[in-house]
């Protein structure tokens, strides 16, 4: 993946202002160790500053571009994701080792998570610099059962 700083913020401009996301003041933060993601969002709702971390030591992922974008929808849904997640809180309680709690929460998360995936691979095809999809997780998965 590109780790340019420069094309970064490239990025990361563009698509605050495709996003209608211009009142969000969002500052960049790589991450230079191991780390389990390529990218990450931070959220302070009430001053709309944002932190997004980006893996420059060993990223999943292979398009910087479809990483910013994936990570700036879940600031776009933020407020959405948090309102499901307090009604989940409400239903199931906030056990974390509640069965059911966990099955509903975990449904959540893969429904987030495909969305999102699905909605910045539809603006990465329309506005992309970049449309080349990555397959990280996959890809790595399938290198190590041949052995890569």
């Amino acid at each position: 993946m590109n780790t340019s700083i420069k094309d970064m913020q490239k990025y990361l401009d563009k698509w605050q202002a495709i996003l209608r996301l211009r009142d969000w003041d969002i500052k960049l933060q790589t991450i230079e160790h191991d780390w389990r993601k390529t990218g990450d969002i931070k959220i302070d709702e009430c001053d709309k500053n944002a932190v997004l971390m980006i893996n420059t030591f060993n990223p999943k992922q292979t398009n910087l571009e479809a990483m910013i974008i994936h990570e700036l929808l879940h600031l776009k849904l933020w407020g959405m994701d948090q309102m499901l997640e307090k009604h989940i809180n409400a239903l199931y309680g906030e056990d974390h080792g509640d069965p059911k709690r966990s099955i509903a929460y975990g449904d959540f998360m893969v429904l987030l998570e495909s969305t999102v995936n699905d909605l910045a691979k539809s603006f990465l095809s329309l506005h992309g610099d970049d449309k080349a999809i990555s397959f990280g997780r996959l890809q790595v998965e399938v290198d190590e059962e041949l052995g890569k």
